[in-house]
């Protein structure tokens, strides 16, 4: 069974479907500067229109891609902690469109 709405695979080849805020931190903890240099979280389709990329970089830390065709959104940026990134990775990816989610409903009171 695939993700039923996004997947984070590794350059080792390690694939979460649907992975928490503590899964990614996990995932790019893992990464390296020489086999396992980054990580692509984006929706389990064909073709998808937004993806986030996590490399490492040489000088260290890390470069992040978030690309949402949808939005007209490209941003790159770069960050030291894991565990900022995995928290801002999880909230830009909530926000992201997902066929079949149900939609979240606001009530006023």
């Amino acid at each position: 069974m695939g993700a039923q709405y996004y997947g984070a695979d590794s350059e080792s080849g390690d694939r979460i479907d649907d992975p928490s805020e503590d899964a990614l931190f996990v995932l790019i903890s893992e990464l390296n500067d020489s086999d396992n240099t980054f990580v692509v979280v984006q929706p389990d389709e064909d073709d998808p229109v937004w993806f986030a990329s996590v490399a490492v970089l040489d000088e260290g830390g890390y470069e992040i891609v978030r690309r949402d065709t949808t939005r007209n959104e490209h941003e790159v940026t770069t960050a030291t902690s894991i565990n900022d990134l995995a928290r801002d990775l999880t909230v830009w990816m909530a926000a992201r469109d997902f066929p079949g989610r149900p939609t979240r409903q606001v009530s006023e009171f």
